[in-house]
């Protein structure tokens, strides 16, 4: 009899053993196992995705964004109305709020003028109407006074611009079609020295050099040219994905219990108690073997003792 109640109490303990390491405490209607489905045909799960999460994952980033726009001479009346499309269209893009993203613009040519700051206009409508005010300033292209001025008079608390506590993002787009008339390596230098990131777009005649040495890195992430300003507005959606701070995991993947992002990719985790499979995308319990084979002896042994003591009793 005690043979027969020690036995017991072994498997118990298996079956205990493994029940607390596929369960979750704090979830506890969530019993953390495969699906039976998943079990039976050895299927990967299906990538899921979600055609809302760009919106959901861009307004989850806020930024202090200050445009740097060339209006000189060579900029001429329509393409620059373009450019002013191009911003507004950017801006109806992210989340516009005190506490989400704010948007400033610097103009520039020989002179530098802060149209508006970060703290002046808290809404899309008043940005973009904001935008739809600028005027060209003609004549020269001093881009590296521009970037100085953004770095020194836009990019700062007394502007608008958030407290580094807060770990707000602070990005700067230039959009130029020439080549500068001042330098600007050292200048972007310091600029990205002091936590700005640079996003440098050419258009027709720009300097692509000149765009290289201003943009943060990695260059092919931060540098664009086209053609013309009539397809400037295609970058929006480029942006619109690289300002967003996209959730890779947000939009899709194929982890069978937890996806965790990391940048632009994702990779997969299991839950306690389990183990990532060869494929990283599925997961196995722990000494799954050993348990099954222990528990089917545990069950033998019990039948047996069971009988047993069932034809003892009889007698």
């Amino acid at each position: 009899m005690k043979s027969f109640i020690g036995s017991l109490v072994y498997c118990l303990s298996l079956l205990l053993v493994d029940l607390c390491e596929s369960y979750d405490f704090n979830n506890p209607s969530h019993i953390l196992a495969q699906s039976y489905a998943q079990r039976r045909n050895h299927a990967l799960p299906h990538r899921t995705l979600n055609p809302a999460a760009t919106d959901s994952q861009c307004r989850s980033r806020p930024l202090d964004l200050v445009f740097i726009i060339d209006s000189s001479r060579s900029v001429r009346p329509g393409e620059f109305e373009k450019v002013k499309i191009f911003l507004a269209d950017m801006v109806d893009t992210l989340d516009v709020g005190p506490d989400a993203t704010r948007v400033a613009v610097v103009n520039y040519a020989s002179t530098v003028k802060i149209e508006f700051l970060l703290k002046n206009h808290l809404t899309k409508d008043s940005i973009k109407q904001a935008i739809n005010r600028i005027e060209p300033l003609a004549a020269g292209t001093m881009t590296g006074m521009a970037i100085k001025k953004a770095m020194d008079e836009a990019f700062i608390e007394k502007s608008g611009a958030r407290p580094k506590s807060k770990n707000i993002s602070k990005v700067a787009i230039i959009v130029t079609d020439g080549r500068p008339q001042d330098q600007v390596e050292e200048v972007s230098a310091a600029a990205r020295a002091s936590g700005i990131e640079i996003y440098a777009v050419g258009v027709d005649r720009a300097d692509k050099q000149s765009l290289k040495l201003m943009a943060s890195n990695p260059l092919e992430d931060h540098v664009f040219y086209v053609e013309t300003y009539g397809v400037i507005e295609k970058l929006t959606s480029k942006f619109r994905e690289t300002l967003c701070g996209m959730d890779a995991c947000a939009m899709g993947h194929d982890c069978e219990h937890i996806c965790v992002s990391s940048g632009s990719s994702f990779y997969c985790k299991c839950r306690k108690g389990y183990i990532l499979n060869e494929d990283q995308k599925t997961c196995s319990l722990k000494r799954k073997s050993q348990r099954i084979m222990l528990t089917c002896q545990c069950v033998v042994r019990l039948r047996q003792m069971t009988n047993h003591s069932y034809v003892f009793t009889a007698r």
